[in-house]
């Protein structure tokens, strides 16, 4: 479990460095989910003209 407490008596530094953990954590559930869509949308097409269809 988190300690919470452990956080605020780090300092701004610990604080800073969690925000971009946080941030590239959002970031790559965004890219995932985004380029599962264009997957879904062009994927089929991707492949059919790969395979000369």
């Amino acid at each position: 479990m988190v300690d919470l407490a452990a956080f605020a008596s780090m300092g701004a530094d610990s604080i800073d460095a969690a925000m971009l953990i946080g941030a590239v954590l959002l970031e790559a559930a965004i890219l995932y989910v985004g380029y599962g869509a264009v997957e879904e949308i062009f994927g089929q097409r991707v492949v059919k003209r790969l395979r000369g269809e």
